[in-house]
Order: C-alpha cells, then structure tokens, then sequence
C-alpha cells in the first residue's frame, strides 16, 4: 500500500539511515523501535510527508489518506471540542459542495454530446459513489463516542478548546484523526496524555478498525496488544521482524548474539593477519602473499555489533534511614477548586514498606492528592506525615527545576555517594548519557532529557517515601525497564501516579482508585484491579460510562 524505497536522511554530516526499504501494507500494525536520536519520529514525518529525505521515495496511490500525530501538537482556539472533532468531517461537507457545483454545471450545459459533457457526468457519478459510501447520518453519534473514549465527559464538549491544557487538546487532535478513518495511522507517543481507561479504549479502537497503523510508543504492554509487526532502526539501517515487541525482543538478543560471534572472529582473523603482515613484511618471497593480506584487511567490509544491552545494569538506591510504621496517614482529606468538588473524606494509610499506584482518569486528583501530601496544597481534612520520613519526590514539571549551568556529570556526581560514585559513567549511559553527551550542560538538553536526568538524580538521594507523579512519559523501554527493577528493590515506601499499566505490573501491590470524587482502595495489583474494574474492551467500558 505505502512503498519506502532507497530512503536515506543525513544532516550536519550525520547521516540517520541509508538506503532503507520496506512497504507498509494493509491491515500492518508496527512498531516502529530503536534507541533515542536513533532517527523514528523523523521516519514518521516523512513517511507523513511533512518532511523530505535526502534520498529515496515514500509512494502510496493517489486516494490512500494517510493521518499522522505529531508528539507536539496544539489545537486553534476559537472553537469548542465538539466543533474541533467535527472538522474531520470537513473533506466530505467539500466533497458534497463540489457535487453540488458539477450538478449545477450539468444542469445549465447544452453540449450533451461533447467529450467535456461525458466526462463531466463520469465525475459526478465517482465522486457521489465516494461520497454516499461513507454514512455521514451517524457522525455526531460518531463524535460523541470518540471523546467518550479518550476521556472527555459530555459537559466538556460545548467547552472552548482553549479551556484544556495541552496533553486534552492532543487528545482532540487525536479524535479527529480516528474520525476520518484513514488507511494509514501514524501516531508518534499517542499514549503519553492518556490515561488507563483511554489507553484500553485506543488499543479497542485499532485493534477493531483493521486499517494499517505505524506508531512509536515507550508503553510496552499498548505496543504487545496492538502490534503484528516491528521495524528497529539500528545502526543507520532496519531490521524487520514479524512478530509483536515481546518476540522482537528474543529475535533481537539472539541476532546480537550471532553478531557478537561473527565480530570476535573476523577481529581474531584480523589479529593474525596483521600478525602475519608485520613478521613478513621484510622477506622477498613473501611480497605477494603479504601484499594480498594488506589489499583483504583495506576492502574488509567490518562487522558491527548493535548498542550494549545495559538493561542488566544493578541499579541499587541509596540506602536511607528507617522512617515510622506509617509514612503517610489521611483522615477525611478533601479538595475543591472553588465550586469544583475534586475528592473528598478520603481515609488512606500508607505503611513502611507499601508500593502503591494511584490511577484513575485525568483530572480526578491524583497528582492533587500528592501536592497535599507534599504541603504544596491547602485541604480540607488532615494529613499526617510520619516519623523521621524523608520525602523524594518527582513531579510532572520536575526537569524545569535542575540547575541550567551545570553540566549533567555534575549534576550526578555532586549527589552521588558511597560505592555507587564508581558507576557514574555506566549510569549515565543507561539513562542515554554516555560519552560526549554527559558533559552537555543541562540548559541544551531536552526536555526528555531533563526529565531523564531529573529522576536519575532522585533515585542517588537518600530518601524513605519516593513520590513519582508520571515518571515515565519520557523514558525509551530499557531505561524505563531499568528504573522500574531499582523500584521494585527499592526497601523504602513508593507512591507512584501512573497510567502505564505494564511500568506498574510487579511493582505495585496496592491500587488507589480516584473517580466520581472518591478514593477507593483496591488491595491487588494493577491487572487484577483491571480485571476487577471490567475495563478490557470498549463494550465494558461503555457501559460503565453510560
């Protein structure tokens, strides 16, 4: 359906792929994988078209309409949400407009027996075939399920986009691409503004549409549901498997290991022949056969061996003093924002020890709750910090509060302490800060990246109760797979607010549920709270919400 030929993309003499080829055919689902910097949301903006190659060609037919999401995307004002989704309809109010006019034309003309007249007639008739095929009578039924499903409550639809703040509107944004129905999606991070509900609602969605899609993800278990297919972008080329990223992980060890092989040897073989071509460099009758070994090792084509796996790096926490028996005590805690009841009369003990999630829609008070933990919120009710508790916290806008002139080994190493001062540089090239990259000051850096450093600093400091209000929106898989096996060794007390349902999986056993102004506890962990809650497919959740 869609053919990516020859492509190659280079800039300030770095060049991100060459020659790469592969088709993207009907009913594909992919993961599109590799490290970061490793060249995916620029495959996607060109396989979207927004951006050109270097080299080589993406063609697709002339009526294949492809939909892309960016990971940085903000709706216009001026319009409410309902209205926003709509205008995925505004290609067909078009197509019915110029229909109307080639009627009227047909209608004034008297050249009935002219080639312009025939071929006029012929254009009416496949533009109305188009057009009546597409039921247009259930749309605004069509809206309303859409924004039901990525979140949205009925009273929000008449609501000005410009009242949402950014991770809402790329949800509009992402509505409005489901609603065309196109035959290639390519979503770039779809899943970092959703939270669990909305998340089960897509991978429903995709899974049911049968359309092609392409999407890049650090949600593990939302790219296994929905993905047949993975392409990893890796050393400048691609590697191509058909099988989901579970599989793709065991093809891709056994792949390294087989390179591993080939690299030890052909090293070993260019050990001995440069052994051989120093020894008989100086002899008569060995010029030929030392001439030819020095021509082998000039045109050896050298074997690569892909990036070192560091997901077994032992990342420990620093060990911290014992706090109470119990961190955290609520008794009738609630909040409101003027007239706006957000929860209220929550009772929740958190004990030494306890690792526990808080999820629920976006908006419910999660992260609310945390602040008021935190003492950065007035609340009604009383909360009771424990004794001798050391709080480490990370919040959404953690990253902004670095310092901007240090350079990112300082910003590690003047916190570091004990054994782990040794490990700085294998830390820092788990977390993607390897090499050159670590004495960057923290002002040039991203703000994944900041959001990267932000926690590895968190996880050197001494602290009893860790608070972590979405810490992995900006983490790739390894590292994420890295913090979360330091969590679950971690022997102090988690809180973590997340929607990332395999981050979460064997890590927390408590679940706190936030929704319809309450807190619910749920003594199980995140799947058999799913399971609990009958929120596996779009019927069950449907009916919840109705």
């Amino acid at each position: 359906m869609v053919s990516i030929d020859g492509l190659t993309v280079e800039f300030g003499g770095t060049c991100l792929f060459k020659d790469v080829s592969f088709q993207i055919n009907e009913k594909d689902r992919i993961a599109l994988m590799g490290k970061n910097g490793a060249g995916k949301s620029t495959m996607l903006k060109i396989l979207a078209g927004v951006r050109q190659p270097t080299r080589g060609k993406v063609s697709a037919p002339k009526d294949c309409n492809i939909a892309y999401l960016p990971q940085h995307l903000m709706t216009e004002d001026g319009r409410t949400v309902f209205e926003e989704a709509s205008l995925a309809f505004s290609h067909l109010k078009e197509m019915e407009k110029e229909i109307d006019g080639l009627n009227n034309q047909l209608a004034t003309r008297t050249d009935y027996e002219s080639d312009d007249y025939m071929q006029l007639i012929e254009k009416v008739a496949a533009l109305s075939e188009k057009f009546y095929a597409i039921d247009m009578t259930h749309f605004e039924e069509d809206v309303e399920k859409t924004l039901i499903g990525l979140g949205f409550e009925r009273k929000d639809f008449n609501r000005q986009t410009s009242e949402f703040s950014g991770g809402w509107r790329m949800r509009i944004e992402l509505a409005k691409l489901l609603l065309q129905n196109p035959d290639v999606l390519l979503l770039d991070e779809p899943t970092n503004h959703l939270d669990i509900e909305s998340i089960g609602w897509l991978e429903d969605f995709i899974m049911q549409s049968g359309k092609a899609v392409v999407v890049i993800s650090h949600d593990r278990k939302f790219v296994d549901n929905i993905t047949t297919r993975t392409i990893e972008i890796m050393c400048q080329r691609i590697y191509d498997y058909k099988v989901n990223y579970s599989q793709y992980l065991e093809l891709r060890k056994e792949r390294r290991a087989q390179q591993q092989k080939q690299y030890e040897e052909q090293q070993k073989m260019i050990a001995e022949t440069k052994d051989y071509i120093e020894r008989f460099k100086g002899t008569y009758s060995k010029t030929n056969q030392v001439q030819s070994r020095v021509r082998m090792l000039e045109k050896l084509e050298l074997v690569e061996v892909d990036e070192e796996d560091t997901s077994a790096l032992n990342l420990k926490f620093t060990p911290s003093p014992r706090s109470g028996t119990y961190p955290v005590q609520m008794e009738g805690v609630g909040k409101s924002f003027d007239d706006k009841v957000i929860f209220q009369n929550c009772n929740l003990t958190v004990e030494r020890g306890n690792k526990i999630a808080f999820v629920g829609r976006n908006g419910e008070g999660k992260s609310t709750l945390v602040k008021c933990i935190m003492g950065q919120l007035k609340h009604d009710g009383v909360i009771t910090i424990g004794h001798n508790v050391k709080i480490g916290y990370f919040a959404q806008n953690q990253a902004s509060l670095l310092n901007e002139e240090l350079t990112i080994f300082q910003t590690i190493d003047d916190i570091a302490k004990g054994d782990i001062r040794t490990k700085i540089r294998d830390l820092l090239g788990a977390f993607m800060f390897g090499g050159e990259i670590s004495e960057k000051k923290v002002k040039v850096l991203s703000g994944g990246e900041r959001t990267r450093l932000a926690i590895l600093k968190l996880l050197l400091e001494p602290v009893n109760l860790l608070i972590l209000d979405e810490p992995t929106n900006h983490l790739d898989l390894k590292t994420k797979d890295i913090l979360k096996q330091a969590l679950i060794h971690y022997d102090g007390t988690l809180i973590v607010v997340s929607h990332d349902r395999d981050f979460l999986d064997g890590l927390v056993t408590k679940v706190y549920e936030f929704g319809n102004q309450k807190v619910r506890e749920h003594l199980c962990g995140i799947y058999e709270f799913l399971e609990t809650k009958k929120m596996e497919n779009l019927q069950e959740l449907e009916r919840k919400k109705a």
